[in-house]
Parts: C-alpha cells; sequence; structure tokens
C-alpha cells in the first residue's frame, strides 16, 4: 500500500508540472485576444479561491482560522505569492514566447537561494555562487539574444515581467517555510489565496467585465477551464499530495519538467521555434539550478521536526 501511495503520489506531481507546462501555451493562446492578461488574473484566482474554501465546506478538517500574529505573514505571501506573481506572470507571458517564460521561471529556486541567504543568513558556498552565476546568466542570455522581429520591445518587458514574477515567487517561497511549520501545506494555500485575492482583484475587476464572452469557442472555453481549475486547483493539490506522501524536495525536482511540456507544447500547438540559443540558454538554467541544490535542495523548506499543524 505505502509503495502503490509513492507511486501515485509520483504520477500526480508529474500531471501537475504537465498542467503547469500546458499552461503557457493555454495562457498565449487566449490573451489578450479573447481576454485580457488581469481579467484572466480575476478568473484564475478567484476560481481557485472559490474551489479551495469549497473543499473544506464539503470535508471540515481541524479549525479553518489563523492566529492573529500569523496574519501580517499571510498578508505578505498573499502579496508576493499570488498577487504580484500572478499579475506579472500573466501578463509577461502575453508578450513573451511560452518557451522564454517557462525557462526563465526554471530560475526561481536561484532566486530562491539567494534571497535565502539575503534574509536568512544561509550560506553562499563557492559551487552555488557558480549556480547562480549560470543560472542568472542563461536568463540574460535569453532576453538578449532575441531575433529581430516586429514585437521585440513588447517581448522584452514580457521576459522582464516573468522574471519579477519569479523573484516575487522566490521571496513567498522563503517567507512561506515559518506557515508550512504550523499549518498544512492545503490550510496555508486557502489562506494565501484568499489574502492574494483580496489584492489582486481592484486591479484585474474591470478588465475581467470587459471581456466579450461570445468570442469564446469551444476550444476557449476548455482553454479557460485548463487555466483556472486545471493549472491551478488541481495542479496545487497534486503538489500538496505529492508533498505529503514523496517530500518537499522529491516534489519539488519535478520543476525541470516544466520547460519540457512547455515546449513540446508551444511548437505543436502555437508553432514556436526550439531554437540553438534557447537550448544552450536553457541547459545554463538547468546546470545552474542543480550546483544551488548540490548538498541541500531548496524546496526542502518543510523537513525536520514539525509543530502540531491545522489541517
Amino acid at each position: 500500500m505505502f509503495v502503490n501511495n509513492k507511486w501515485k503520489a509520483h504520477v500526480a506531481v508529474i500531471i501537475t508540472n504537465l498542467l503547469f507546462g500546458v499552461n503557457y501555451a493555454a495562457v498565449k493562446h487566449i490573451t489578450p485576444q479573447y481576454i485580457l492578461p488581469f481579467g484572466l488574473n480575476f478568473a484564475r484566482v478567484v476560481t481557485a479561491l472559490l474551489l479551495f474554501w469549497l473543499l473544506y465546506i464539503i470535508k471540515p478538517v481541524g479549525n479553518a482560522g489563523i492566529q492573529s500574529k500569523h496574519v501580517p505573514l499571510f498578508m505578505l505571501c498573499g502579496l508576493t505569492g499570488v498577487t504580484i506573481n500572478q499579475l506579472f506572470f500573466i501578463k509577461g507571458l502575453s508578450l513573451t514566447s511560452s518557451i522564454h517564460a517557462s525557462l526563465l521561471a526554471l530560475a526561481t529556486p536561484i532566486f530562491i537561494t539567494f534571497i535565502a541567504a539575503w534574509i536568512l543568513q544561509e550560506r553562499l558556498t563557492l559551487v552555488k555562487i557558480l549556480g547562480l552565476i549560470l543560472g542568472v546568466g542563461g536568463a540574460a542570455m535569453l532576453i538578449v539574444l532575441k531575433q529581430n522581429t516586429p514585437n521585440k520591445q513588447d517581448s522584452l518587458l514580457g521576459d522582464m515581467y516573468i522574471l519579477i514574477n519569479a523573484i516575487s515567487y522566490a521571496f513567498y517561497m522563503v517567507w512561506v517555510r515559518p506557515l508550512m511549520q504550523n499549518y498544512s501545506p492545503l490550510h496555508v494555500m486557502r489562506w494565501v489565496f484568499t489574502f492574494g485575492a483580496i489584492f489582486l482583484i481592484p486591479f484585474c475587476w474591470n478588465d475581467f467585465f470587459k471581456t466579450n464572452w461570445q468570442l469564446f469557442g469551444a476550444f476557449e472555453w476548455l482553454m479557460l477551464a485548463l487555466i483556472c481549475v486545471g493549472a491551478t486547483f488541481v495542479a496545487y493539490l497534486f503538489n500538496v499530495y505529492g508533498i505529503s506522501k514523496i517530500g518537499a524536495s522529491a516534489t519539488g525536482s519535478y520543476i525541470y519538467t516544466q520547460p519540457v511540456f512547455a515546449a513540446i507544447i508551444a511548437v505543436w500547438l502555437l508553432g514556436e521555434q526550439f531554437t540553438l540559443v534557447k537550448l544552450f540558454a536553457g541547459i545554463c538554467i538547468f546546470a545552474g539550478v542543480f550546483l544551488v541544490n548540490v548538498k541541500k535542495n531548496i524546496f526542502n523548506f518543510f523537513g525536520g521536526r514539525k509543530k502540531t499543524k491545522i489541517a
């Protein structure tokens, strides 16, 4: 039974990263032609928030509340992990290619290492510094060595937005650590999405209600459902399941598959090109992520002895 659960967890995490990978092409397809980026932010975050709380109503486990001393940290995590993260991700992806976005997003663990060294005073070894240089160098290569296209400026801006998205999420991953030591991952996500939605809705309300839903065909509705339900609610649930069964370290290591899935879908569905420059930059980023995780996987935030958790 234990072996079966581990295999199920591995499959669930693979599906999670497949959904994240497909999400890049899905967002590119419907923004901004069918729905404005901020309007999609509203749909994605509010849908996931409602489903997370509906899940608790259907199957309540423990106390739904949080301690007052943790409210400021939850607000900060909601701001960085949902509001800034999502606003810049969707807007950036609407301007750049899905392959660029997926490779740049892969640099998140590298930013986490740098931020953890700054905020948590974690030691930076020479190997980690080399990893940081390789990862940042690969990201810079993607941004600087662009083909001369009519929308080069927009694409450059989109890449910068994706980097801001990755940096914001890296801050979230560092600041969420103490919350994960006091509450279950699912409980943390419910409240992070709650505070994140409160900050995000004022920016996205108007764009959402400007959407001309009559333009949506069956395929566009399918893409919207995949983004809002599949790549957000289901993916986050499966990720939590993976963490609970095989640990945060093993679950986090599957992030390497996202650019692979994203590239395959982008080439097939969007007709994007995977050039040698993108390949070399991707290798640099992969190598950088590997080096900063040589001794201690950066995703292993939730190890060690735990305090009693609120489900």
